[in-house]
């Protein structure tokens, strides 16, 4: 149980002391107050207190806030460190953009280690992200676009996606006929300053051929970064993948996230490894970039089981390898299942990706965290010298406007003058997406109009 002073923030601790696996009957006292340019944060973990002060000279009450909240989170941290004798590798940073984090920061090494207290091999991964985005010099004043496909030939049973399984019930041409029409609306917003396109899932490539090709038809053959995920063997066929080079797709996802049969079939995945395999190969015969993803802690594997996936992926050659830890989502079958996930092994295993792809010639480019995550751990991508994908940066850093299609698909206009971002949601269900597409259109259009204005 956590009590504070600060009502609307519980939430947040709640979620940050579960970190150390808190039971809810664990006593945790919380406090943080303002006076003048100081904060006072006290925290009581069973019978360990901490109390400390911090003075800033604070610019904005915005970020007096955010520093009130930081800092009120530190002192919590320390006496959950000091109550159950264990660290965190993230120390008292528990959001899901750490490299934009870092990027507030000043002289982010030694402020992400010394006050923050995250652990050495944290603060050098970011570090080395930051530089390798650096050296990119992204283009951020072009824009990017993401479409959603909410379908799956199966759901995967870590999955809290917002998808439906394909199926005579599907309001799949439903679906695509709104999704076209909210394409061709908001073209002109951002056809001529566009940065990449991003097709995701869903699992796009499950889609009836007609139907990616009315798709693709209505986004226009572009000369940009073009990506669309492709994760499911068992939708492989020739046909398709000609569709998208035809089209200007130059990247492709093939994410089969294990390659043990036995947890492919826990996962409730349709294919087999040798699928996996086939499916890369018939790829390799177009002119992709190939991304592909494995999760590190899936229910029953072990490290070995890991590492034989992460060896037979690199025999591949693949440009990019995004390395996911499991998380326990809600809405998921994971989730139903279990009340918390094992952290047993997860770290070896993440340390081994990291190791084994760097030594390989692949560099951490952008790097994300999820709640409930096992080991309190992280999602890297790593990637071949200059074929990163621009897309996964600028979305996770929030960099660049992105116009987003479709339901649940949240569109995000940067103001950079003003160091602000505004938001559209979306409906998340298809039913209300279709029913509701010419007042969706209506409403993202006005947003995207105030950007044209400012």
């Amino acid at each position: 149980m956590i009590n504070s002073n600060l009502i609307n923030l519980i939430p947040e601790y709640e979620e940050f002391a579960r970190q150390f696996d808190v039971l809810l009957q664990t006593e945790i006292y919380v406090e943080g107050v303002l006076q003048n340019n100081k904060i006072m944060a006290s925290a009581r973990v069973e019978n360990q207190t901490i109390k400390e002060e911090f003075c800033f000279d604070f610019a904005t009450e915005l970020e007096m806030k955010r520093y009130l909240k930081r800092y009120t989170k530190l002192v919590l941290y320390k006496a959950l460190v000091k109550h159950f004798k264990r660290e965190l590798p993230w120390g008292a940073i528990n959001g899901i953009r750490p490299i934009k984090f870092a990027r507030s920061c000043n002289n982010y090494t030694d402020y992400l280690k010394n006050e923050m207290l995250v652990s050495q091999k944290k603060v050098d991964l970011v570090d080395s992200i930051i530089k390798v985005q650096d050296k990119m010099q992204l283009d951020t004043t072009k824009a990017d676009v993401f479409v959603g496909i909410p379908f799956c030939p199966s759901r995967c049973a870590y999955c809290s996606f917002i998808s439906e399984q394909i199926s005579s019930k599907s309001r799949l041409n439903e679906y695509i006929e709104c999704l076209c029409k909210e394409i061709e609306a908001s073209k002109d917003f951002y056809l001529n300053n566009l940065g990449s396109i991003y097709i995701g899932g869903g699992t796009p490539i499950a889609l009836p051929y007609e139907l990616l090709e009315k798709l693709l038809k209505t986004i226009g053959k572009q000369n940009v970064e073009y990506t669309i995920e492709a994760g499911r063997p068992d939708c492989f066929d020739k046909d398709k993948l000609k569709l998208f080079a035809d089209y200007g797709v130059n990247r492709i996802c093939v994410n089969p996230q294990t390659l043990n049969d036995k947890t492919l079939v826990k996962m409730g995945r349709k294919h087999t490894a040798d699928d996996v395999l086939k499916a890369y190969e018939m790829a390799r015969e177009f002119d992709f970039l190939i991304n592909t993803d494995l999760i590190a802690g899936l229910t029953g594997e072990s490290v070995e089981d890991f590492k034989f996936s992460l060896n037979k992926i690199l025999s591949l050659n693949p440009d990019n390898v995004t390395v996911h830890t499991l998380c326990l989502k809600a809405g998921s079958k994971l989730k139903n299942e279990l009340n918390t996930l094992s952290s047993f092994g997860v770290e070896e295993m993440v340390d081994y990706s990291a190791n084994v792809l760097q030594a390989s010639g692949y560099n951490p480019y952008y790097l994300y965290r999820q709640k409930y995550s096992a080991g309190n751990l992280e999602n890297v991508g790593y990637s071949k010298t200059g074929k990163e994908c621009r897309y996964n940066i600028t979305v996770m850093e929030e960099l660049t406007d992105n116009h987003a299609f479709g339901a649940g698909a949240n569109t995000k206009v940067v103001f950079g003058g003003e160091n602000r971002i505004e938001r559209y949601f979306p409906p998340k269900d298809i039913n209300t997406y279709i029913n509701k597409i010419d007042k969706i259109i209506q409403e993202k259009n006005k947003l995207l109009q105030k950007k044209v204005a400012f």
